[in-house]
């Protein structure tokens, strides 16, 4: 017959490549649906509604001939005027350096921790449940306990010697939230780079050291890019994580402050001066400010992971 002589790859394509039945497909929308419709009540209504609200102006204005009228008017694209004012860039800016200074000390001690987990050692247990404790204390008390440590007559000038007003505004002031945020959300970073060293095989680190290879080389050549997908999931998770921040330094250094105000923080400050057209203009473009940083973040190195993924699959299919 016609199929017994088809190749073995052949017959492999057409029996993957087959349509599932329609009831298959029924089944899977059903069990689909209350998350698809839990998404839209929270997520999307939200979002439409935010995005018609930046449109519009709220309270009391003047029409043409000099009356009072209430209630919402339509204002087209003046809320967005405020998207290039000084306070809105400022706002970005520091969202901006927050998230790359952020991100970049989490991932370079997250590793480390990661490793340091990793060995084999009396006490192992205790130090892995040690590390991830920061990441378990809620924002809102790691603000207050740092705050403290802060203080003119904190911990921190304790040591150090000093006498800076740490959480004052200034250029202090963002290194204390650069520090804090780091201590806190380190430990999340390792955790999932700990996730992707235990499915490395040992095996390979033997071969290495059978073939001569250092620790440093073990480390770049085999380590790395074998963790590579954890981490990038880890870094994308802390970079949208970082560039919503509002309750760490709204807490450690307090609300409009110059020096540690972001995005996030200046939408709260315009929602509860009830000036809720603006705020929502700026969450819009917070929103796609964020789309934007994922979607180049996926594509420039999330298809060489699925390039990668597809290779492997072809090699194993081969192989069978």
């Amino acid at each position: 017959m016609l199929t017994a002589t088809r190749p073995a790859d052949a017959r492999r394509r057409s029996r993957h490549g087959r349509a599932a039945p329609r009831g298959q497909s029924w089944l899977a929308a059903a069990m689909l649906s209350p998350t698809l419709i839990v998404l839209a009540l929270v997520v999307f209504y939200p979002l439409v509604s935010a995005m018609r609200e930046s449109f519009y102006a709220s309270g009391q204005t003047l029409d043409a001939d000099g009356f009072v009228v209430e209630g919402e008017q339509f204002a087209g694209a003046a809320n967005y005027a405020g998207v290039v004012g000084a306070r809105f860039l400022n706002a970005a800016f520091n969202t901006t350096l927050f998230t790359v200074v952020t991100v970049a000390l989490e991932v370079v001690l997250g590793v480390a921790m990661a490793l340091v987990m990793q060995r084999a050692f009396r006490g192992r247990a205790l130090l892995r449940a040690s590390i991830l404790v920061p990441w378990a204390v809620p924002t809102a008390v790691s603000g207050l306990m740092w705050k403290w440590i802060f203080q003119a007559d904190g911990v921190a000038n304790a040591l150090l010697g000093t006498d800076i007003l740490w959480t004052a505004d200034g250029a202090w002031a963002k290194l204390a939230v650069v520090v804090a945020d780091t201590w806190k959300t380190a430990p999340f970073v390792g955790l999932l780079v700990l996730a992707g060293l235990q499915i490395i095989p040992g095996e390979v680190y033997e071969a290495a050291r059978v073939d001569g290879a250092t620790p440093r080389q073990q480390f770049w050549r085999i380590t790395l890019p074998l963790v590579k997908p954890a981490l990038l999931v880890a870094v994308l998770f802390r970079l949208m994580d970082a560039l919503r921040v509002f309750d760490l330094p709204y807490v450690l250094i307090g609300p409009r402050k110059e020096s540690v105000e972001t995005l996030s923080g200046l939408i709260w400050d315009e929602a509860t001066r009830v000036h809720y057209g603006p705020a929502s203009a700026y969450g819009t473009a917070l929103f796609v400010y964020i789309a934007l940083i994922a979607f180049v973040f996926v594509k420039l190195l999330g298809a060489d992971l699925l390039s990668d993924v597809r290779a492997r699959r072809k090699e194993a299919g081969d192989d069978a």
